[in-house]
Parts: C-alpha cells; sequence; structure tokens
C-alpha cells in the first residue's frame, strides 16, 4: 500500500499514463495504449503478489515500449533498449526519484523477448511476465491476428496450416507465430502469479488452435 501511496501523492503515476497516451497514434496496433494499460495492471497484480517495489514495476510497465520500432524496423531487437534510455530522459524530466530510475530502466530493457537481455531483478521479471501474458489467450490471439493483419499476412498456408510438412513461416503466416513464439510463452515466466495466469491463458490457445482446426476442415 505503500508503494501505491507514493505513486498516487506524487501524481507519478498520472503524469507517466498521460505522456504515454499522448503518443499512442505512433505504436503499431497491437502495442498502443490499450496493451500498454493491461500490462500496467498484469504487473501492479503480480507485482503485489510477489512483494515487488511498485514504484519500479509500475513506471517500467507504463515505459516499457515508450520508443515506437515496428516490428519490421531493422532496430527492432534494440527496441527495449532503446525504450529505456527515452524512459530515462522522460524520468529525470518530471523529477521521478533518481534511486529507482536504473532499476527501471533495467526493467525495460529486459522486458522483450527478442532483446535477450536477462531480467537479473525481482521488478524486471514481474515487468516482463506481464508484458509476455499480454500475448496469451483470447487478448493474446486478438493481437497476433491484428498485427498480422496490419502486415498483410495470410492467416495460415493453405495446403498445410499446421505446417506438418514444410517450416514454420511466421512472417507470412499468422497460425505459424502460435508455435515459433505464443505457445512457447507459458514455460518462459518467472513468477508464480503469472505461471497461474499463463496456464489459463495458454490453454485457451489450445482451444482455440483445436477449434480452428476443426472449422478449417469443415466441421
Amino acid at each position: 500500500m505503500q508503494d501505491t501511496a507514493f505513486l498516487e501523492t506524487k501524481s507519478f503515476e498520472k503524469t507517466i499514463a498521460d505522456w504515454i497516451y499522448s503518443k499512442d497514434a505512433l505504436f503499431e496496433e497491437g502495442h498502443r495504449f490499450d496493451h500498454i494499460d493491461r500490462v500496467v495492471q498484469l504487473a501492479r497484480k503480480i507485482a503485489i503478489a510477489e512483494q515487488a517495489d511498485l514504484k519500479i514495476v509500475i513506471p517500467a510497465a507504463y515505459l516499457h515500449d515508450c520508443f515506437p520500432v515496428s516490428k519490421k524496423d531493422p532496430r527492432r531487437k534494440q527496441a527495449s533498449t532503446l525504450s529505456a534510455q527515452c524512459a530515462k530522459e522522460f524520468l529525470e524530466d518530471i523529477a521521478y526519484p533518481k534511486e529507482y530510475i536504473d532499476p527501471i530502466m533495467h526493467a525495460i530493457a529486459a522486458h522483450s523477448y527478442s532483446s535477450g537481455i536477462k531480467a537479473q531483478t525481482l521488478e524486471a521479471k514481474v515487468v516482463q511476465d506481464a508484458d509476455r501474458l499480454d500475448a496469451l489467450g483470447a487478448i493474446g490471439i486478438a493481437r497476433v491476428f491484428a498485427l498480422g493483419g496490419q502486415f498483410n499476412s495470410s492467416l495460415y498456408h493453405p495446403k498445410d496450416p499446421f505446417c506438418r510438412e514444410g517450416k514454420y513461416q511466421d512472417d507470412c503466416y499468422i497460425l505459424d507465430h502460435f508455435y515459433t513464439k505464443l505457445l512457447k510463452i507459458k514455460d518462459m515466466l518467472h513468477t508464480k502469479e503469472a505461471q497461474k495466469i499463463g496456464a489459463v491463458r495458454h490453454q485457451q490457445m489450445l482451444t482455440f488452435i483445436k477449434e480452428l482446426g476443426e472449422n478449417i476442415i469443415g466441421q
């Protein structure tokens, strides 16, 4: 409760949320403010359950994607480190307490699936878990199809929907992305609270894939 009171009393959370919302139009579908807001909610829930420091977790969750980089941009693997630096500059501008800025930067830099940066702190693990959970379940299904549509990807290979004969091509077929990434996330979650949520969302995706397969063959 003390951490939440700190964020509310200083109005830091509202200031951060308002700033990131003002940048909403710059983000790709699937990474806009609705995604950020869900990640913040998940991060808060996990942080409270795991007793992580909300003064680090909440700003990092809001700012984890604050430097927009397209999925097709060659800088994509550097997106989280670019966001960490952007967050640092913003937090310094609003006079956020200096002792939290480096831990926030680490949590942001480590959240990305593609960055390869290992989460070293509990707070970084919480933010990474929250971001990854938003790629799972019903919302994860909605996001992957929305983003695939933005890049004109096909739903699946018309002759080999479940890639039983070839190799996965998730840059061309949305369904392949479940196998190259989304179905692996459950086993990458750090915290017990996230693992509990992830198990439910993982099963939702398996159910969707099973029913999609039945629909494809006309059942």
